[in-house]
């Protein structure tokens, strides 16, 4: 039997039994964790209310061996509230649906439980807390957060540079099988041709560039998002349900 400690991010819970819940986070040290919380479900439990998706939280783990992951599901004994995002997003549907899609596309990118993903961890970090402050555009910061979480996990677009033969940019032709522009030489098949400045947006969301993306036409951020999303779908083989949402409000 161990206790274990850890930050994480509530990413959707479950209901179980009468009163209790499946909580799913993506913790600072264990990855993407999944454990029982008892009577959060009762109308009186503050316990419940602070393990609600988009909260960042402090939690306390039960395990019964000496591993937090192991056959059975850990229980949840304690949280404290770190940051609760979730009031600056459940409020504008704008945001609670970016929100939705970036809690989403964590879960996705951390298969296996257990596993740290500091980094992914950290983006939706600062991805919610962007999102709940209202920084920039919910759609803008949704892509940002997308485009990042595909650069951390090994598939970074190109935006610029020839993908296959790095031929300096900029190169007219984007193909999601190839990982982003390709040259005149290196276009394959199904390849598009998107405006130079939707191509230039996203380069701006991947490296933070956040004047250059604000100024975006409105157009061209459409534009953006299709190509973002295209390429999101390529990579985790099927698309994110939550993104249907999203797409009707830009």
């Amino acid at each position: 039997m161990s206790l274990f400690r850890d930050d994480g991010v509530v990413l959707r819970t479950q209901k179980l039994g009468e009163a209790d819940r499946i909580i799913t986070l993506l913790t600072r040290n264990h990855g993407r964790v999944r454990a029982v919380a008892r009577g959060v479900r009762r109308t009186k439990s503050k316990f419940g209310a602070r393990l609600e998706p988009f909260s960042h939280v402090d939690v306390q783990f039960f395990a019964r061996g000496s591993e937090l992951i192991g056959r059975g599901l850990p229980l949840c004994t304690q949280s404290e509230t770190i940051a609760p995002y979730g009031g600056g997003i459940v409020t504008d549907y704008a945001r609670y649906t970016a929100g939705t899609a970036m809690l989403e596309t964590a879960e996705r990118f951390t298969d296996h439980e257990g596993e740290p993903a500091v980094q992914q961890y950290l983006l939706l970090v600062g991805g919610l807390r962007t999102l709940a402050n209202g920084e920039h555009e919910p759609h803008l910061i949704l892509d940002a957060f997308l485009l990042r979480s595909l650069a951390v996990n090994g598939y970074a677009p190109s935006f610029s540079s020839c993908a296959k033969c790095g031929m300096p940019g900029p190169n007219r032709f984007f193909s999601v099988a190839a990982g982003g522009s390709v040259c005149v030489d290196c276009r394959v098949p199904g390849s598009v041709v998107p405006s130079m400045e939707a191509l230039g947006l996203l380069g701006a969301l991947l490296t933070g560039d956040w004047e250059t993306a604000d100024a975006c036409e409105a157009r061209h951020v459409r534009e953006g998002s299709g190509l973002v999303s295209a390429y999101l779908h390529w990579h985790l083989e099927r698309g994110l349900r939550s993104l249907r949402y999203v797409e009707k409000t830009t």
